[in-house]
């Protein structure tokens, strides 16, 4: 205010006995008025700029969600669409292929389980990814392929904790693409598919399956074929480069599995063209396996002729053509050709190429359990093979060890 001017008279004390002047409270309230409606202004202010930045949030648009792998060791048909994840570059899967696996005839399984079956290779069966070729149905259900007294017809039948044994002697998964699929008809099918899922083994070879699994931060497309309609048709050879295409466009590495050929020391080459066997078109398995891998295979392992076969370079790409038996009790042959077996072990990077490999030489004794073979016969067996094959054309050279030599 002005020099010298006075203001208003000051609020009387109040005294004992006094009593407040009528609308003394209203007035200390207006006193107070301007205050409050300061801290108003700001609370408004405050909601305000909280609206304004909600509804930009609001309305922004939300970023792609990342797309997700697959479960590993999940199946699927059709394919999993999910983008294959990026792997470290340095990561790296090992995997381990045997060969042709039947556990005994329907009521002659072994009296100590079929794990104990694998009780001497049991060591040399684990890596990020085991395989075999399950060549017989599992359940407890009556066989029907083979009419009675039928010749050169044969039928296999294993419990169904089969799929466990395996499960806990190392293996992931196995290819159910064989002339064996249906011993037990349609229902062997079905509780087979039943006691691979109880176990939490992955299977592949079903029309159109691809079975996604994910090690070591690299996702895996896993395929099996056989030349029957009953199973991924490996005859149809454009359909499976069309199915190998579409794995490739969800995984970083595709494995195919192939059961081609004919049977026994007769068909140990592998030969241009068709294969004939019992008056059955059991493939063209050179077409087949070139063809899997111009349309995006990294690797193809093979059985079905229960005899090794030789190893080839294609493309840098590696073919094991056949590992022969790795477990036949009671029901496959023992002799100089079908008794020698091996396991392969292969290493691939997270973009599919070969880092290492070497095999590890078995040899089936009676009844028909597989044991490591201290002559290492089967790298003779496969040089010698692989020489008279590919001699030109990608013949693969393993060292005395079993080292598989790069090309």
């Amino acid at each position: 205010m002005p020099a010298g001017e006075q203001g208003p008279p000051a609020w009387p004390p109040r005294g004992p006995g006094s009593r407040p002047r009528h609308g003394s409270t209203v007035r200390a309230h207006r006193r107070r008025r301007p205050e409050r409606q300061a801290l108003l202004t700001v609370c408004v202010v405050v909601v305000i700029a909280a609206i304004g930045a909600w509804a930009m949030m609001a309305t922004r648009p939300k970023p792609p969600a990342s797309p997700q792998p697959g479960a590993a060791g999940q199946a699927q048909h059709p394919a999993d669409h999910a983008a294959a994840p990026a792997a470290p570059a340095s990561a790296t899967v090992s995997i381990t292929w045997v060969g042709d696996m039947t556990f005994g005839p329907l009521d002659e399984w072994p009296p100590d389980g079929t794990g104990s079956l694998l009780d001497d290779v049991k060591p040399y069966l684990h890596s990020d990814l085991t395989v075999g070729n399950l060549e017989t149905a599992l359940g407890g259900l009556p066989m029907s392929k083979c009419a009675p007294h039928e010749a050169d017809c044969y039928q296999f039948e294993a419990p169904p904790y089969t799929a466990k044994d395996l499960r806990r002697d190392g293996f992931s998964a196995v290819n159910v693409a064989n002339n064996h699929t249906l011993d037990a008809g349609q229902a062997g099918e079905a509780s087979t598919d039943k006691a691979l899922r109880a176990a939490g083994l992955q299977w592949a070879g079903r029309p159109g399956q691809i079975t996604y699994l994910t090690r070591n931060g690299i996702k895996i497309a896993l395929l099996g074929f056989a030349p029957w309609s009953y199973d991924a048709d490996a005859l149809d050879i454009p359909a499976a480069e069309a199915l190998v295409r579409q794995a490739k466009q969800h995984a970083q590495v595709v494995i195919v599995m192939e059961h081609l050929g004919g049977e026994g020391d007769d068909y140990r080459h592998v030969k241009p063209g068709e294969e004939y066997f019992l008056g059955q078109d059991r493939g063209n398995s050179i077409a087949f396996t070139h063809g899997v891998i111009d349309a995006g295979a990294d690797l193809v392992m093979g059985s079905g002729p229960h005899v090794l076969r030789g190893f080839q370079w294609y493309h840098g790409h590696l073919i094991a053509y056949s590992l022969g038996n790795f477990c036949g009790y009671n029901t496959l042959g023992l002799d100089a050709y079908t008794s020698v077996s091996a396991m392969l072990h292969v290493t691939l990077n997270a973009s599919g190429q070969f880092v290492r490999g070497s095999i590890t030489p078995l040899r089936l004794v009676s009844p028909g359990e597989p044991e490591r073979d201290p002559d290492r016969t089967a790298v003779s067996y496969i040089n010698s093979l692989s020489q008279d094959d590919f001699a030109g054309n990608g013949a693969v050279r393993l060292s005395a060890s079993g080292r598989i030599e790069k090309s």
